[in-house]
């Protein structure tokens, strides 16, 4: 915890360089003057190396950047215009054409729409495998693979990868590994202590926690980011502005004091929840209940405050009722802010479509925010009603 401090509150603040300020200052600038011709030349040739243009480096982003490279006990770190930017630049920056890639199966939609939509036409090929066993990896594995892709947990229906096993797989045959940590943050998981080559997630996410910006975060190698920094990162023109940037900032310094809360509640909420006969199961890494319960607890420290609910229903419009009858939980897609979410899986689905045999169709995911645990069970308990 000691670490942790430090690290959030005091790692990059040089701020006897900013008027001893407590919050460090916003560097609004689109560029940096030089003195001298060869200073500038020396950042023309490495523009990783010092402050050029605000599109690559600027001083508050980089403050951000040693904080979360040492929350996930990387050597260095790349902030990105949203999660999106993050996984299309490090799985892009790894391929090539003829390659192939192996992914879990039902990944975040911009990474699947990634895989199934853009790299084909760059003539790179995908395959998809449950990721609940290491078997699954080793079958899939081809000469030309070059990345595998994983998201541990999903943020459905929470299916684990042992990421160390598909780490020693991958090194051993050569192949860069990319984790999507976005469920767990930093605090609850590590994916490259694990051995995994790059860990990245949605800091729209817990780390922002106020629902007021969209961000991704991408750690890994110094080499490696400076290899995505050189060429995806400065050629998309998708790295964070610095007023994102400070708002990551002002998130992170509380993100402990939130998960704590969060975790706490959701413990709550998730009891009431089970107790429930409109409910046929609920879904949650941290309960004992959950298929792979011992690997969660082998490699997370926490489940934060997403769960899944598949609810006992005939009729697609019971399910649209019970949304539409919820009070103070808002209908909303993404999760870690403030406030608390629902987003029913039906949502994508048309009324002929609906199948109650799938329990896919009937799930529910519940993002569980900072409000009073018994303020959310009452708003559930009351909508639940609408299914008697």
């Amino acid at each position: 915890m000691d670490e942790l401090s430090f690290i959030l509150n005091e790692l990059g603040e040089d701020r006897e360089q900013y008027f001893r300020a407590i919050a460090p200052p916003i560097i609004q600038t689109s560029n940096f003057a030089f003195e001298k011709v060869d200073d500038l030349r020396k950042v023309f040739e490495d523009e990783y190396s010092d402050y050029l243009y605000s599109r690559g480096l600027n001083p508050t982003v980089d403050i951000l950047r040693k904080k979360l490279a040492a929350l996930d006990g990387a050597e260095d770190c790349l902030v990105f215009n949203s999660g999106a930017s993050a996984i299309f630049a490090s799985v892009f920056a790894n391929v090539q054409s003829g390659d192939h890639i192996v992914s879990v199966r039902s990944p975040y939609t911009w990474a699947q729409k990634m895989f199934n939509n853009v790299l084909p036409r760059f003539g790179v090929a995908t395959t998809y495998v449950d990721g609940t066993r290491i078997e699954n990896f080793e079958r899939a594995i081809l000469p030309n693979t070059r990345v595998i892709y994983l998201e541990s947990p999903n943020s459905w229906d929470f299916a684990l990868q042992d990421l160390q096993a598909v780490a020693e797989l991958a090194r051993a045959e050569g192949i860069i590994t990319i984790c999507d940590n976005s469920y767990c943050t930093p605090l609850f998981q590590q994916p490259i202590a694990l051995g995994i080559d790059m860990s990245l997630q949605s800091a729209t996410k817990y780390i922002g926690g106020h629902s007021d910006v969209v961000a991704g975060v991408l750690t890994g190698c110094r080499d490696m980011m400076k290899k995505i920094f050189d060429s995806e990162l400065l050629n998309m023109g998708n790295g964070i502005s610095p007023f994102n940037a400070w708002l990551l900032l002002r998130g992170l310094r509380t993100l402990p004091a939130r998960l704590e809360r969060i975790t706490h509640t959701t413990g709550k909420v998730l009891e009431f929840l089970q107790q429930q006969p409109q409910i046929e199961s609920v879904i949650f890494p941290f309960h004992p209940s959950f298929p792979q319960f011992e690997l969660a607890k082998q490699q997370m420290k926490g489940a934060c405050g997403l769960l899944t609910v598949v609810l006992k229903a005939e009729k697609r419009q019971q399910i649209v009722t019970f949304c539409e009858s919820l009070r103070h939980i808002l209908m909303a897609v993404s999760w870690g802010g403030y406030e608390s979410l629902v987003i029913p899986r039906c949502a994508s689905v048309q009324d002929a479509d609906f199948n109650a045999a799938n329990p896919e169709h009937r799930m529910l995911r519940f993002y569980v925010g900072l409000e009073d645990a018994d303020y959310l069970i009452n708003d559930i308990g009351q909508a639940l009603a609408t299914l008697v």
